[in-house]
């Protein structure tokens, strides 16, 4: 069979790397792709956006099956646009994806299903808003409603950062229409993870957990970035927090979605924190996790594309993964001055080192190839993944393996891995 992976980053290599081993899959494609899906089949030059090219390029070449990989396609109805067209594809509509493009709506639904989360309020008036936040206790979370590349969460110490806060989101329109109206809530401490689902409609099979580091500095400090590095598993996450997240989080999350009318098929993954008075959810992601994907996949070692068309067909309890034992952890190498300005075609060296591992594999996210050489596209340049006995060899194994490679002005954080 035929794949077409819709993206361009880190997430997009992971599961065409992924896809790839599949004994029923010919031949991947990737639109727009990087470098490194380039190396397992062919990069399509239309963008995310172009539904329309999408389409004509899945009829002319025969694709039998579409993986959306970015959040933005989701809410913009890409698999809507596809199913109208009787085209076969992997991810929720639109409607279903509300639950990552809507903040707002995605915690009023938690509280319509008693889905534990922060307490919040939504607005959409920016004085309202900055008048709520002189009554509040510090520190507290502002969010825009939209989709802001995984930027779109502050967390403010103090009235005088939340004004500014609102200032950067609503009054100055750092991400458009996204920050329109923004939800204010409780900060929440504890331990973050994130836990993956794949859901067919009906029912749901869950990953293993990872733990993300989204700050860009060492200590979990400085502004939010997509992520710059994640593990899997945490050792916090054992049966009992699996059971609760089971019985409190997803079987509500899936008694709300029947009840509410929405046919949810595609992945989901809530980001969690673990507090001291039980699991609470902090946000829906309704695709893979980037960079969570570049830990997951290494570790899944049945065939994705089963667990996939299982999914859409809505076949999920037919079908039982199995993990890998081994503990992951992908270190983000990324662009100096990420998540700020950076500067882009910088040339890529190491990467040869690691083409025949099977224990350390380097996902590309901003890259792309230059002639002969590969060189740096984008803020998050590259994931390194590496798997181990203990979470403490494979961390040691990809740090090892960051050091091999260079590219000018490489920035990465040294603390990925430790708890």
């Amino acid at each position: 069979m035929k794949v077409l992976i819709i993206g361009s980053g880190g997430r997009e290599h992971a599961l065409a790397w992924k896809i790839r081993k599949s004994p029923r899959v010919s031949a991947i494609y990737c639109a727009p792709g990087n470098a490194g899906t380039e190396l397992l089949g062919e990069n399509v030059p239309v963008p995310v956006a172009d539904h329309y090219a999408l389409l004509q390029f899945v009829k002319a070449n025969g694709i039998d099956l579409t993986v959306v990989g970015p959040d933005d396609a989701l809410g913009a109805g890409l698999v809507d646009y596809f199913e109208e067209h009787h085209q076969r594809i992997f991810g929720p509509t639109r409607h279903a994806a509300r639950l990552e493009w809507s903040k707002i709506f995605a915690k009023q639904f938690m509280e319509r299903w008693k889905i534990p989360t922060a307490s919040a309020r939504s607005f959409s008036w920016s004085s309202e808003a900055r008048k709520f936040c002189l009554e509040l206790n510090y520190p507290i979370v502002i969010k825009a409603d939209g989709l802001a590349l995984g930027k779109g969460v502050i967390i403010a110490h103090n009235s005088e950062e939340a004004q500014s806060a609102i200032e950067y989101i609503m009054d100055g329109g750092k991400f458009g229409s996204a920050g329109k109206s923004i939800l204010i809530e409780e900060f929440l401490t504890g331990t973050e993870c994130s836990i993956h689902a794949v859901i067919d409609g009906s029912s749901y099979l869950l990953f293993p957990a990872a733990k993300d580091h989204k700050p860009i500095y060492d200590g979990n400090q400085g502004p939010n970035t997509g992520g710059m590095g994640t593990f899997s598993p945490p050792p916090q996450v054992d049966e009992a927090i699996e059971r609760e997240i089971r019985e409190k989080v997803l079987d509500p999350l899936m008694a709300g979605l029947k009840a509410e009318g929405i046919l949810y098929k595609g992945l989901l993954f809530p980001g969690l924190m673990l507090t001291a008075n039980g699991v609470r959810v902090l946000e829906f992601n309704c695709r893979f996790g980037d960079p969570e994907t570049q830990v997951l996949l290494p570790r899944l070692k049945s065939d994705l594309v089963e667990l996939i068309e299982a999914a859409i067909d809505g076949k999920l309890d037919e079908t039982q993964p199995e993990w890998d034992p081994r503990a992951a952890v992908c270190v983000v190498m990324a662009s100096g001055g990420y998540p700020g300005s950076y500067e882009k075609g910088h040339e890529i060296s190491g990467l040869e080192e690691f083409t025949d591992r099977d224990d350390i594999v380097i996902f590309h996210a901003g890259t792309k190839r230059q002639g002969e050489k590969v060189v740096t596209a984008g803020g998050r340049v590259l994931g390194v993944t590496a798997l181990g006995t203990t979470l403490s060899e494979a961390r040691e194994k990809a740090y090892a393996a960051v050091g091999r490679i260079h590219f000018h002005n490489a920035y990465f954080r040294k603390d990925i891995g430790i708890q």
